[in-house]
């Protein structure tokens, strides 16, 4: 039984530390498509980079509290 339990934890904190590369991957892309869209569209402060990275982290930031509200009605 208390081998259950411990898998059980360690399989929640998997999932939860799986979300750093989450968020990571979620801002990269975002960064990325708007430095690409800057240099295909130039402008002089380089909206596209800002826009799309500050949507990104508000994006990656709901997605995360969605996956720990998830993970907590888990039990």
């Amino acid at each position: 039984m208390n081998n259950q339990k411990q898998k059980k934890s360690l399989n929640k904190y998997a999932k939860l530390s799986s979300l750093a590369f989450q968020m990571f991957a979620i801002i990269g892309f975002g960064s990325f498509i708007g430095v690409k869209l800057d240099e295909y569209y130039p402008n002089q402060h380089d909206l596209y980079t800002l826009i799309l990275s500050l949507s990104s982290v508000l994006i990656s930031i709901y997605y995360v509290i969605k996956q720990i509200i998830l993970s907590s009605k888990d039990k």
